[in-house]
């Protein structure tokens, strides 16, 4: 049964679930809902990267209280990981660093490799991320050309498994802990294999109990927006910023629209 705007109660509080287009950034997001939507109290349970997509989850109202407790909840990702290449930024935001031959691992091998992954494991955030490092982020530090000292961090992955292996695309399945970035899970499986590696493709499936599925459109967002009072006439539509992708976009999304398939 399709909701409409009377079925919510914005002001007092919702936790809405919405599916993250490519390249918008998680601000981008909540920024057209508030503004679709005409809200003053919205925030979001946990970033996606924008070359990332799939389950963001937004709180309103009196619900923002509830944010803690949401992004503390387990994650459930899906993409894919390109062997035999490394990227700065360990996705396709950068563009290849260094090409490495992997043709003669086996499947199995690759598969062997995820092992030491899976646990309570020490994991070092990627360069370009928004770790602070004496009040500046890191990507910020990484797009001057300057070194960032980047601490590991403890995190658990519950789940890493390898759903199809095709030339150097692996598909894969990871569950983990708030705090874990899937792009240092690839570039640390590629360094283990000797081939190097970096994610083409990633998608957030799942927070906790929340599941993409029930997720809504930015267009069901835009279709519960309320009839403007008839002295208040529409503004011109802003057109959305694109987010600072630097390089790397036009490969990513060619990845994307692939989905996987063979």
């Amino acid at each position: 049964m399709t909701k409409t705007l009377a079925d919510y109660d914005f002001e007092t509080g919702e936790v809405l679930l919405l599916d993250k287009p490519l390249t918008w950034t998680s601000f981008d997001v909540v920024n057209k809902v508030k503004g679709a939507l005409r809200l003053k109290k919205v925030g979001h349970a946990g970033t996606l990267d924008p070359l990332a997509t799939g389950l963001l989850i937004l709180c309103t109202g009196k619900k923002t209280k509830t944010i803690d407790e949401i992004q503390a909840q387990e994650k459930e990702y899906t993409g894919t990981l390109r062997l035999g290449q490394t990227t700065a930024s360990a996705d396709g935001e950068t563009p290849v660093l260094d090409e490495r031959p992997f043709a003669h691992l086996t499947p199995a091998e690759i598969e062997a490799a995820t092992r030491p992954f899976v646990g309570e494991i020490q994991q070092t955030p990627p360069l370009f991320s928004a770790v602070k490092i004496d009040g500046k982020r890191a990507y910020e530090l990484a797009r001057l050309g300057q070194a960032a000292d980047i601490k590991p961090k403890t995190v658990t992955v519950t789940a890493f498994d390898l759903t199809r292996i095709k030339g150097p695309d692996v598909d894969f399945r990871i569950v983990c802990s708030k705090g874990t970035y899937v792009r240092s899970l690839a570039r640390d499986l590629g360094e283990i294999l000797g081939c190097g590696a970096h994610l083409t493709k990633l998608v957030r499936t799942r927070i906790g109990a929340y599941r993409l599925e029930n997720a809504l459109t930015l267009d069901d967002i835009q279709a519960l927006a309320p009839p403007r009072p008839a002295a208040d006439p529409a503004r011109p539509a802003r057109e959305r910023r694109p987010a600072k992708v630097r390089v790397g976009l036009e490969f990513y999304a060619a990845q994307q629209a692939k989905g996987g398939e063979d």
